[in-house]
């Protein structure tokens, strides 16, 4: 998996890049069950620069900020399905353990590209630090994998509470009959 880096050779990457004058970009995210809008997210970010770095969370870095049940879909998986996107040159996983804005740090990305929801407005002042510029994006689709999750939950329930019913008056049903 070629377009997979590791910490230890980002910057090795990244001055061979600067070295051509390539424009580089850099974002970030879970990218659980990889969906459209996340295509659509890549394929713009893409466009403001020469080179796409996409930093991954980490499973553990997932589980600690979005629950013990996701992800859903392992980081060996997300990662790889990342490398197969016409937009991502590169894909580097971000372990729990790595401080705040340590791949940010890494890269000094000439763009940085966020969704609205990513940092604060006092954040993205301190991230002008070390980026470029920052490009903050609309979402690209219409619910994200978060929402997708949460309305396959809420069908299963209905789904289970509609047939726990259903065996629920039967079996009164059954137990009334066997007291007559």
């Amino acid at each position: 998996m070629k377009k997979v880096l590791r910490y230890g050779e980002i910057k090795k990457a990244i001055q061979a890049y600067r070295d051509l004058d390539y424009k580089i970009v850099l974002t970030q995210g879970t990218y659980d069950m990889i969906h459209v809008g996340h295509g659509r997210y890549l394929e713009e970010a893409k466009k403001h620069g020469d080179i796409l770095i996409v930093g991954v969370d980490s499973d553990a870095k997932v589980k600690k900020r979005k629950g013990k049940n996701r992800p859903i879909v392992p980081e060996n998986e997300r990662v790889e399905m990342l490398t197969y996107l016409r937009s991502v040159d590169h894909v580097v996983v971000k372990p729990l353990e790595t401080p705040k804005w340590e791949l940010i740090k890494l890269v000094r990305p000439d763009v940085l590209i966020a969704t609205k929801a990513t940092y604060t407005a006092e954040q993205l002042r301190q991230l002008r630090e070390l980026c470029g510029e920052i490009k903050v994006l609309e979402p690209m689709a219409t619910t994200s994998t978060s929402a997708k999750i949460r309305l396959v939950q809420m069908q299963t329930t209905n789904e289970l509470v509609a047939d726990l019913k259903k065996r629920l008056l039967a079996a009164i049903e059954a137990a009334v009959n066997d007291l007559q």
